[in-house]
């Protein structure tokens, strides 16, 4: 609920940042960032013996799952923040994501967790068919009980 309120505060400030050659950037919250840091050291080291290309197999409920879950929540708290930043910010908040390589971090983390077939557990069949449900064709309830 927070998220979204957020980018207003350094929209103010925006007009400060203008009329320089270096390319700018400007962080998205530093505390979110410093969780972000932390959970990407985290997952490089969970993930380290696993090519790009081949998938982890993380069981649930175990702490990489844990870990792995706070990291993609953090993503989408980050998503959530850049979905309500005017563009201009957007710009400059890619910027910092940029350079600070985590957008990079983030798809060889994602291409290392999506599996090679991503069918709904306890839905699977034999021989796959048009109605086959998976992970992309169905809403996720992620509610916390």
């Amino acid at each position: 609920r927070l998220m979204p309120e957020l980018p207003k505060f350094d929209d103010e400030d925006l007009k400060s940042y203008g009329d320089e050659e270096e390319e700018l950037a400007l962080s998205p919250p530093a505390a979110l960032m410093s969780v972000l840091v932390t959970q990407e050291l985290l997952l490089e080291n969970i993930l380290e013996c696993i090519p790009v290309g081949e998938f982890a197999v993380i069981q649930p409920l175990s702490d990489e799952f844990c870990l792995i879950l706070g990291y993609l929540l953090t993503w989408k708290l980050i998503l959530a923040f850049f979905k309500a930043a005017s563009s201009q910010l957007r710009v400059l908040y890619s910027q910092y994501l940029r350079r600070s390589k985590s957008l990079n971090k983030l798809l060889y983390h994602l291409f290392r967790l999506m599996p090679e077939n991503p069918v709904l557990s306890g839905l699977t069949t034999e021989v796959p068919s048009k109605d086959t449900k998976t992970f992309f064709t169905e809403d996720l309830h992620l509610d916390v009980k």
